[in-house]
């Protein structure tokens, strides 16, 4: 039962205290980040490669912290923009729940009916995830150019770069990491 927590850094853009969300949401996950994207739908690639390299079986669950749905559309190509929903598309069994605190907009509006139907049963929406969520197997991080300041960008991924699966804090060290 695999879990992925997909993260846009942008979710964090309009809180207080933007770089210890981001280290609480790390420190529930208590794995490293296991991929730093430029555009989100490079997720979904990442995902997709390990899957058929077999380092990750087909998810169940998707927990997706963002600003933004990333179901703008059922059209390829596939983009930042509609990632999300060809993720729904191709595992037909995940679930899919949009951690977001104020929803812009409904992925129901942006898909057509018969698109809409096909994955609504397995999304849900709310500013925080289920407490029986499970902890991921997986932790991707978009970068999300063009939505954050520089000040803020260079803070969150310091965070992300203190979890990263590269770094000694999360390495076989025995070590906890430094805030995550």
């Amino acid at each position: 039962m695999t879990s992925i927590l997909d993260i846009d850094l942008d979710y964090f853009r309009f809180f207080d205290d933007p770089v210890d969300r981001l280290a609480d949401l790390l420190g529930w996950a208590n794995r490293p980040v296991d991929r730093l994207v430029e555009h989100h739908h490079e997720s979904l690639e990442y995902w997709i490669l390990a899957i058929q390299e077999r380092s990750l079986t087909v998810p169940r669950f998707i927990l997706h912290v963002d600003e933004h749905h990333d179901m703008l559309g059922e059209r390829k190509p596939i983009s930042f923009g509609n990632f999300l929903y060809f993720a729904m598309r191709r595992w037909t069994t995940c679930r899919v729940h949009w951690q977001v605190n104020q929803p812009i907009d409904s992925p129901r509006m942006w898909l057509s009916d018969a698109a809409w139907k096909s994955v609504a049963k397995r999304f849900s929406i709310g500013p925080n995830r289920r407490p029986d969520w499970p902890k991921p197997d997986i932790v991707t991080v978009c970068k999300s150019p063009g939505f954050l300041g520089k000040a803020l960008a260079r803070q969150l991924l310091g965070q992300v770069r203190e979890c990263a699966a590269d770094t000694p804090c999360s390495r076989g060290s025995g070590k906890k990491f430094k805030k995550c």
